[in-house]
Parts: structure tokens; C-alpha cells; sequence
């Protein structure tokens, strides 16, 4: 299976962008077009999602990160940045820890797998949404109530809802993800072995994965709090995360 991906400027270094669940590349759109300007950028349909739908399984964190891997070797790419999004910032760290020889940096935004609790009514709903009403509420229940999502973010998603078979396999990716109304999680001791570059950005009022999962990072990670901000970070404050990606680009 190959997965597909929307690239965006050329050269180097390039920078991965790994979406959360139930979105697919194109969330990345005004981030990428910006980072685009200096850097190659390649934005991913993670297993399971949009047009890398057809997975011959329900695709596991692990899968999907050995999925990106794969896919940027054929792509002749050594080492790249990665930047992830919930369940995205749980792949490309079991990226960084599967193959750290490849990651430049981390920049990981309310990365999934940093503890237990996860909000699993929340994420089942998403999963199971197809009209732009209930993925618009889902996305400010998501985020904060002051958010106010534009139909540029909706619409899209109600059209990669309305791929026969998506639908159901969100539902079977959210099941797995919140299995007994837990989250899996990826031990504090091996983040710990991480040597690159990480910054863990994080809004204060998330409603899926909650601030206080922060508490529990490595020393050596830069945690960067945003303050009112939820879950929903692409679409929260776009801007900020993409100046957040280059300082950990120069870091690196």
C-alpha cells in the first residue's frame, strides 16, 4: 500500500505533517502553503483517511508510522522533521523512537499516547459524523466555545465522509483508539531516550486530551502551553504553529 501525500515547496530540510484522527491532509493547507515558502513539505492522508482509505486493516499508530517511513524511503528522503496533531503526534513518535537516525526534530501538537485519559464519547462522535452540522459541532465542542469554524474546514471533511466505507472505518479506528474508554500510552521512559529536538505544544483548556498530560514529559522537552486554547490547534491558531515549527526547525 502507498499513502497519499500533498507536497508543497522544494529543497530542504523537509517537513511531515501527520493530521489527528478523522481529518486528512488538507487541514494542513494555510500551514503548509506557509512553510512551503522556504521548506518541502509533505502533508499525509494517514491509514484509513481520505485517500489513503483503502488499508487492508484497521490501521494501529505503529502501522501508520511504519507506513510514513516507508513512504519517504521510496521518496529517497534520509531525515526530515516531523510535525504531528493528536493521533499524528502519537505516530511520529513511534517514528522518532522506531528510527531516530531519521527524525530531525518533533514538534508534537496535544499529541495522543502521553496518558490515559482521552475524551472517547467526543472522538466516537467525530468518527461517526457526516453532515456539516454535526462535524461543525463537533469541531467547536473540539476546541474552545468561542470557535467558529469556517465552511473551508467543514466542507472538505463532509466530503471525505462521503467515501463509501470511511465512515465505518473511523468508527473502527476511534474504538481502537479509546478501547475501554482508555488511551494507550507510549512509556515515559522511552520518550525519555529521545535525543532530537522535541517541542510539545499544548492548549490549556483542551476538552480531548487534557493540559495535565503535560506533567509527565521528559525534562529535556520544550513544552510551549497556549493559553485558551483547545483542541484544535491547526485550525485554532494556524499562524502560531507554524512559527512554532520553524523555531524547532532552527533548534535542530
Amino acid at each position: 500500500m502507498t499513502l497519499f501525500a500533498r507536497v508543497h515547496g522544494s529543497g530542504s530540510p523537509v517537513i511531515v505533517l501527520l493530521h489527528g484522527f478523522g481529518a486528512f491532509s488538507g487541514v494542513w493547507h494555510r500551514i503548509a502553503e506557509n512553510l512551503g515558502k522556504q521548506h518541502r513539505v509533505i502533508a499525509y492522508d494517514l491509514p484509513g483517511h481520505a485517500q489513503s482509505l483503502d488499508w487492508p486493516e484497521v490501521p494501529s499508530p505503529k502501522a501508520a508510522a511504519r507506513a510514513v517511513l516507508a513512504d519517504l524511503e521510496a521518496r529517497g528522503i534520509e531525515k526530515a522533521h516531523f510535525v504531528g496533531h493528536s493521533m499524528g503526534g502519537a505516530i511520529a513518535t513511534l517514528a522518532a523512537l522506531s528510527s531516530p537516525e531519521r527524525v530531525a526534530s518533533l514538534t508534537l501538537l496535544a499529541p495522543g499516547g502521553f496518558g490515559e485519559v482521552i475524551n472517547g464519547p467526543l472522538l466516537r462522535r467525530f468518527g461517526a459524523a457526516t453532515s456539516a452540522e454535526e462535524l461543525r459541532d463537533c469541531l467547536v465542542a473540539m476546541a474552545t466555545p468561542d470557535f467558529s469554524p469556517s465552511p473551508e474546514a467543514v466542507e472538505p471533511l463532509v466530503a471525505m465522509r462521503a467515501q463509501a466505507g470511511q465512515k465505518e472505518m473511523l468508527e473502527k479506528i476511534a474504538d481502537a483508539i479509546a478501547r475501554d474508554g482508555r488511551q494507550g500510552v507510549i512509556p515515559p521512559d522511552w520518550l525519555a531516550t529521545l535525543s532530537m529536538p522535541v517541542m510539545v505544544a499544548w492548549g490549556t483548556e483542551d476538552p480531548m486530551l487534557p493540559f495535565s498530560q503535560t506533567s509527565t514529559l521528559p525534562p529535556h522537552f520544550r513544552l510551549e502551553p497556549l493559553p485558551g486554547a483547545g483542541h484544535m490547534l491547526i485550525e485554532e491558531r494556524p499562524d502560531l504553529v507554524a512559527d512554532l515549527i520553524r523555531r524547532a526547525i532552527g533548534s535542530a
